[in-house]
């Protein structure tokens, strides 16, 4: 195989084939023990476009981009880029050939400037280069891509919209053509986001091609050329935009006709039932720390809390459900004083808890069944007495799996093996069951397809339905305006505004999260 010349740091790209598509992947097959990720699959990028890649959690897409990217070997199929046959066996040989790829997770040093992250592994970087020489060069590359970063930023202080834009500079001066990009928008403002799509045009102006894999689809409609649709390990079809909707690409993805969600209207404004005054974590300087935060979740709603991730709602979350103790204000559950328990008393007094991370809520390697009684395990019919009552443990789990639709499940089976979108569903069935005056959501449907994320809208909509207050963190605009009754919008770790639902605006709420509008 001979690979295509290295494109210089920052020099624009030239045409690797032609007419010549700038990836062809054929017969693509990958298997994991007995599971078959990608069975015979075909993907052609053609030059300078934006090629979306959509599908349901476990379709395959990000495997096959990890064997485009080289982080992992196909068992079969053949790949060629710019027309000519080639062997990517790791991450560097997808670099000499022109690929890169942003991960959702920049990965990028923390404590390292934006110069040296945009050097680090670079090729032709001495040890004696100085840093002024580095920020040179990054400057100019920054100008050159129309990206607006400071060279000598610690990488620690920069925006979520600002690491992206490094992590794409890093790709793109190591000579990346075709620019993978998992999850672009996933946490950006309205704002960033558009930010990006012009950076994504301006790419492919210069003929660049970029690969898009979202679970937004009103955003994949909006930037792509082409869109394909990967289910089950197979690719069901690769369409123009212009041929597809939203309900179409939903469709193509699950299967099978989608019922929308629409949230009912509230029937009436319930108690207060988790309230926090004063609010106040760790140094007032920190970035996330709580600062005199007031907030009040009330029976029969959901108040959706927005803004850009590291702005306090994590700590806002962990506060609430008695994960983290304040270092000021309180928090009362109904009528009771809880600022300075612990996670176990908020739950006995009725708040539930989806957490962010699910290695948090479940036990990978403990069964499902006792997994979905891990809350009630102190209380009756799962226990009587010291001892645990094995007989009544499977006919609860096996009720909490009914209610989250997943009957077919086997009880016994270890948590470990479960779907992101099935891990999520127990989570917020068991919590729902356990937390029946409130509920705690951090991000439930983050990176989920289209079928679980209906499953998690639905189950957090029945729980408003029944009295239940409920807090929905989330970072998805889509999914808190369709969702909250109110959004209260945090930045710098404070309330910035708490807008009712006929106030919702989705420019005046990225202002806000972005620190602007009133």
């Amino acid at each position: 195989m001979s690979n295509p010349e290295h494109h210089p740091a920052g020099a624009a790209p030239t045409p690797l084939g032609g007419s010549e598509p700038a990836l062809e992947m054929r017969g693509i097959v990958k298997r994991f023990g007995d599971y078959t990720a990608l069975d015979r699959v075909d993907f052609e990028l053609a030059q300078g476009e934006v090629h979306a890649l959509l599908g349901e959690n476990g379709a395959g897409k990000t495997t096959l981009m990890n064997v485009a990217t080289g982080i992992i070997d196909a068992d079969a199929g053949t790949i060629a880029v710019g027309g000519r046959e080639a062997r990517i066996r790791s991450p560097r040989d997808a670099t000499r050939l022109g690929i890169g790829m942003v991960h959702q997770h920049f990965r990028l040093v923390r404590n390292f400037t934006v110069a040296e992250n945009v050097h680090l592994g670079l090729g032709g970087v001495g040890r004696l280069v100085s840093r002024r020489e580095l920020e040179r060069r990054t400057a100019e590359w920054s100008e050159r891509f129309g990206f607006d970063v400071d060279p000598s930023a610690r990488v620690a202080e920069l925006s979520v919209g600002q690491l992206q834009r490094v992590a794409i500079m890093r790709a793109l001066v190591r000579g990346a053509n075709i620019l993978v990009l998992d999850e672009p928008t996933a946490v950006l403002t309205p704002q960033a986001a558009s930010q990006l799509f012009s950076i994504i045009r301006g790419m492919v102006a210069e003929g660049r091609t970029v690969v898009f894999i979202s679970h937004k689809l009103d955003e994949v409609i909006e930037i792509a050329d082409r869109i394909s649709v990967l289910r089950g390990g197979a690719r069901i079809a690769t369409l123009p935009k212009e041929e597809c909707t939203t309900v179409s690409l939903a469709r193509l993805m699950v299967g099978h006709e989608m019922k929308e969600v629409r949230p009912r209207p509230r029937e009436h404004q319930g108690d207060p039932l988790l309230v926090a005054q004063g609010l106040r974590t760790g140094e007032a300087d920190r970035r996330g720390a709580l600062k005199d935060v007031d907030v009040a979740v009330l029976g029969g709603e959901i108040l959706g809390v927005a803004g850009v991730s590291g702005n306090g709602q994590a700590e806002l979350a962990q506060v609430l459900t008695g994960m983290l103790k304040p270092a000021a204000g309180t928090v009362r559950v109904g009528d009771r004083e809880l600022g300075g328990a612990g996670a176990r008393a908020f739950g006995k007094a009725g708040v539930g808890h989806v957490p962010e991370d699910l290695r948090i809520g479940l036990s990978l390697e403990q069964t499902i069944e006792m997994n979905a009684v891990m809350k009630v395990v102190e209380q009756p019919p799962v226990r009587r007495g010291p001892f645990l009552v094995r007989s009544a443990i499977r006919p609860y789990a096996r009720e909490l799996l009914e209610r989250g639709g997943l009957a077919a499940l086997e009880v016994t089976r270890r948590a470990g093996t479960l779907s992101g979108g099935q891990a999520q569903r127990l989570v917020i069935q068991r919590e729902l069951r356990a937390g029946n005056r409130a509920l705690v959501a951090v991000h439930p449907s983050r990176g989920l397809d289209v079928a679980a994320t209906q499953a998690v809208h639905e189950a957090l909509l029945d729980a408003r339905s029944h009295g239940a207050g409920v807090l929905l963190v989330s970072e998805d605009l889509d999914e808190l305006f369709e969702l909250s009754d109110r959004i209260a919008v945090m930045y710098e770790g404070r309330i910035a505004a708490t807008l009712e639902r006929a106030a919702f605006d989705r420019e005046q709420v990225g202002l806000l999260m972005g620190g602007g509008g009133r």
